[in-house]
């Protein structure tokens, strides 16, 4: 056998033998303390011998060591210093030895001082004393440090073969607490070699926790491969969204791992801070700046009502119930025909069933009866309605079911909602019903439309407390069910291909979170026939999207990982928008929502058109829907969809 082979194994075995050592019991902890006191007592004696020092006290050697050494052992057992685990030793642990040796040190000066004073003899020689204080603290205090050094180097020796390299970006107290944290962390993920201080800008020679603190003086991915590192954790609490997406996205070009890292202030358990150390998502790189919510006006609302969510399964429904009840509702009705994310939403959401009243109903709504019993048995006084089918190219293949779902459903709802004078009915619209392209993006307008003139129509008839329709407008929701994230997720863990539909194609994104707190502000600041828009920051490009979550994930785009162009999907747009070319918008005291100036529909015209459509939806083909469609929806014109005909 080879030699090195050889010794690779023996060295495996001994360390993993290394590993599996338990803890020693505290006695013997105790024992050795004890013991390592006499060996001071010894060294003293030595030094008193070799200093040729006579001392005619009233005990001779031995017993005099053997009162320093019981003395010891006596505030050993008061102050528990053998209670901690050496290898795990701390600062803590080291002020404990020194609080229990000084006490020793003290007790017995103080008792030569009596002996002296009432029988005019001495029990020690104070120098000794003195002596077997110091060597004791430095003996035991060293021991402790030789135990630990010795575990971090046999059990860190063979893992720093595969630990990651990484550089902490920070140098304050946050900073810090992760080094530390990450330093203890068993198993081990990285081996840091430096902090990066941006505020560092000269070279000097300082260090922190034994790692030397670069200057930010160059580029960081430069500073990065200088140090031969391979990620950065971002610690530095100081920068702001734009610096720290610089950074990111300058790392991942130049394929270096990024971790991030929440303040100190955000750690729920800091015994815990190495399990907050993660990789980067995707939405950590929006370009937008933090939404900040009016919770006041949202909980002067919701606070003590009944709230009715449809479609509360589902992604932005199942978000807009946990955020809901943050705000103290008396009663949440959750409304879903999919059995199986109900269950686990009830399960999920069952925690606060002692604060709120959670209600989930397994329930249609196109069907109006069942849904109305809703109505009737729980009496809400806020509708957020997110039912709905939102696949672009499965709506092309069954308008009717767009019809079904997105049209009827919203009108029985909304009807209802009237009926038993709710106060507030939030529709959650998309971009996609702006200058529609597909079948999704016209039922979604015709709901709009609906809604609207349904609100027009209340208040012209002057109904007594009339409900307040609002619809609530934004584009891609990252992370919903059916996004292009979980997709593109799922395609970088089977080794790709990504698939792209156009080099060109940019989107709209805003993270779930996101989405639901700003149809909650909405709704709290809604009067009816609004419908608002939200600031959906830059435009993304689908590709440099993609090439993103490659480099997250650790790879390189179009090498280890190919991106494939596959064609638009029927009824998909290159982009996407949030108003007509004809609309306006004015502004709302939430600089992220703007509500949008469109046409209102006389009510009941557009009632007899949706009566026309949905009977059209049961009875005709996909052409004379969809046809039907684009009389109500006149800007609807078809994109890459057998429904482009109907348009010429």
């Amino acid at each position: 056998m080879d030699n090195s082979i050889f010794k690779e194994i023996k060295s495996s075995i001994f360390n993993k033998k290394f590993q599996n050592i338990g803890y020693l019991p505290r006695w013997i902890i105790f024992a050795i303390d004890v013991f390592i006191v006499a060996v001071a007592c010894g060294i003293t004696s030595i030094i008193i011998y070799n200093l040729a020092v006579v001392f005619n006290g009233a005990l001779v050697g031995f017993l005099q060591y053997a009162f320093v050494v019981l003395a010891n052992a006596f505030f050993f057992l008061v102050y528990r210093t053998y209670a901690g685990i050496i290898r795990h030793s701390t600062f803590i642990d080291g002020i404990k030895l020194l609080v229990a040796t000084t006490s020793a040190y003290v007790a017995l000066v103080a008792l030569n001082f009596i002996t002296l004073v009432v029988f005019d003899v001495k029990l020690f020689l104070t120098t000794g004393l003195f002596i077997t204080y110091i060597t004791s603290f430095l003996l035991l205090f060293l021991f402790r440090i030789m135990v630990k050094n010795v575990f971090e180097k046999f059990l860190q020796k063979d893992d720093n073969k595969n630990l990651i390299k990484a550089v902490i970006y920070g140098a304050d107290a946050n900073a810090i607490s992760v080094a530390n944290a990450l330093k203890t962390e068993k198993p081990a993920r990285f081996k840091l070699i430096a902090f990066v201080d941006k505020f560092n800008q000269v070279k000097t020679s300082k260090s922190i926790l034994d790692l030397p603190i670069a200057n930010q003086s160059k580029d960081i991915h430069v500073i990065l491969r200088s140090l031969g590192a391979e990620a950065l954790i971002m610690a530095e609490k100081s920068l702001s969204k734009e610096e720290t997406i610089a950074i990111v996205e300058e790392c991942l070009e130049y394929n270096f791992k990024v971790y991030s890292v929440p303040l100190i202030a955000d750690w729920e358990d800091q015994k815990h801070i190495s399990n907050q150390v993660k990789s980067f998502a995707i939405e950590d790189l929006l370009h937008r700046k933090p939404i900040v919510l009016d919770s006041k006006s949202i909980s002067s609302q919701i606070n003590g009502r009944t709230v009715l969510i449809t479609g509360g399964a589902g992604s932005i429904g199942s978000e807009i119930v946990r955020q809901v009840i943050h705000f103290s509702p008396a009663k949440i009705v959750i409304l879903d025909q999919a059995e199986s994310p109900l269950h686990n939403l009830q399960l999920e959401v069952s925690e606060y069933s002692k604060k709120v009243t959670i209600e989930t109903i397994l329930a249609d709504v196109r069907d109006y009866e069942e849904t109305e019993r809703v109505f009737q048995l729980f009496k809400p006084d806020f509708v957020y309605h997110a039912a709905a089918y939102k696949h672009v190219p499965l709506m092309e293949e069954n308008p009717s079911q767009a019809i079904y779902t997105n049209v009827i459903g919203t009108k029985n709802l909304a009807d209802l909602s009237s009926k038993y004078k709710v106060e507030k009915f939030v529709l959650i619209s998309t971009d996609k019903a702006v200058n529609p392209s597909s079948v999704m993006g016209a039922s979604k307008r015709i709901a709009e439309k609906y809604v609207q003139s349904l609100n027009s129509h209340l208040i012209q008839t002057k109904k007594s407390n009339p409900t307040k329709f609002i619809t609530t407008r934004f584009g891609n929701v990252l992370g919903s069910n059916g996004s292009i994230v979980p997709l593109f997720t799922k395609q970088i863990q089977e080794g790709g291909p990504i698939t792209i539909t156009h080099p060109e194609i940019i989107r709209y994104f805003m993270t779930i979170p996101e989405a639901c707190q700003l149809v909650l502000e909405a709704g709290a600041m809604g009067n009816g026939g609004e419908i608002y828009i939200f600031d959906m920051g830059e435009p993304v490009k689908i590709i440099d999207l993609a090439k993103k979550m490659i480099r997250l994930a650790g790879f390189t785009p179009d090498n280890e990982i190919k991106i494939k162009i596959i064609g638009l999907r029927p009824g998909e747009k290159l982009y996407e928008e949030l108003l007509n070319d004809t609309s306006k918008t004015l502004p709302t005291h939430n600089e992220k929502i703007l509500i949008g100036q469109d046409h209102f529909d006389d009510f009941e015209e557009i009632s007899i058109m949706i009566a026309d459509l949905i009977k059209t939806a049961k009875t005709q083909s996909n052409q004379e829907v969809v046809s039907l469609m684009k009389k109500i929806v006149p800007e609807f014109k078809s994109m890459n969809s057998i429904f482009a005909t109907l348009d010429k």
